[in-house]
């Protein structure tokens, strides 16, 4: 599965590796992608293993609050 998570403006390229170095520990998720300009994290994932919900409160929970969560 395919989600991408729409945050607030990032404020530094630091945020980048500490979003994409938590996301990719995770179990279950395949790929995470984070698009600094476009303040949007990709991530491809088995919804079976973690769910859209579960990755939005990890990158939640590292201070960047999501604004919307749209998956495929």
């Amino acid at each position: 599965m395919k989600t991408n998570l729409y945050t607030e403006t990032f404020t530094c390229p630091s945020c980048i590796k500490k979003i994409e170095g938590n996301l990719k520990k995770q179990e279950g998720i395949e790929a995470a992608k984070v698009l600094f300009n476009s303040s949007k994290v990709k991530v491809e994932h088995d919804e079976g293993k973690i769910t859209s919900d579960e990755i939005k409160g990890i990158v939640e929970k590292l201070g960047y609050p999501v604004l919307s969560v749209k998956s495929s």
